[in-house]
C-alpha cells in the first residue's frame, strides 16, 4: 500500500499519516526531511518527536531521499515519509538544477519500486494566491509537479484539512 497524504500547515495531516502506519501490524520507520534551522522549526521536530511512539526507528535525510526508500525497500516494513515539501525545499536551496533533477527522477523510480507500507507526506500549497516572487512561484510549480507524479504512483491519495480526511484517490 502506498498513500499520499496531503494538506496545508497545521491541517492534520501529519497525525492522519502517522495513523495510517500505526493500525498497521509492520515495523514502522520515520523518515525525517526537515533541517532544523530556527528556534521555531526546534519545537516543530520537538513536538512531532513526543506524538510519535518510542519503537519507531527515525532516519533523518534532508536529501538523499530515494537512497532511503531503497535501503528500506522490504514487504515487511512500513515507512512514513515527512514531509516531501521539506525535501523540495531542501534540494532548492543547493541551487543544483542537476542535482534537483536527479533526486526528483530517483524518487519516483524509488516510490514506483516500493514493496512496503509507504505513506508519504506533502503539502497542498497550490490553494492559495500566486506568490508574488520567483523562489516562491518555483516551489509552488516543482511541489504541484511533485503531488501530481506521486498521486499517479500510489494506491490511495488523500487530503486532510482541518482535521478531516477527504478521500481523494483508492484503488482497492
Amino acid at each position: 500500500m502506498k498513500h499520499l497524504v496531503l494538506g496545508g500547515v497545521r491541517s492534520g495531516k501529519s497525525a492522519f499519516a502517522e495513523a495510517q502506519v500505526v493500525a498497521g501490524e509492520k515495523p514502522v520507520t520515520y523518515v525525517a526531511t526537515s533541517q532544523v534551522w530556527d528556534e521555531d522549526m526546534a519545537e516543530r521536530v520537538r513536538l512531532h518527536q513526543q506524538q510519535r511512539p518510542p519503537e519507531w526507528q527515525l532516519i533523518e535525510e534532508p536529501l538523499a531521499l530515494a537512497k532511503v526508500l531503497d535501503a528500506l525497500n522490504s514487504p515487511r516494513q512500513a515507512v512514513i515519509v515527512e514531509c516531501l515539501t521539506l525535501w523540495l525545499s531542501n534540494l532548492l536551496c543547493l541551487e543544483d538544477e542537476a542535482r534537483l533533477e536527479q533526486e526528483k527522477q530517483a524518487l519516483l523510480r524509488a516510490v514506483a519500486m516500493f514493496k512496503g507500507d509507504l505513506v508519504l507526506v506533502s503539502s497542498e500549497v497550490g490553494l492559495g494566491i500566486m506568490p508574488i516572487n520567483a523562489l516562491a512561484r518555483r516551489f509552488a510549480d516543482e511541489a504541484g509537479a511533485m503531488n501530481q507524479a506521486l498521486a499517479k504512483l500510489t494506491d490511495r491519495v488523500t487530503l486532510v484539512a482541518a482535521g478531516l480526511p477527504m478521500p481523494l484517490k483508492s484503488t482497492f
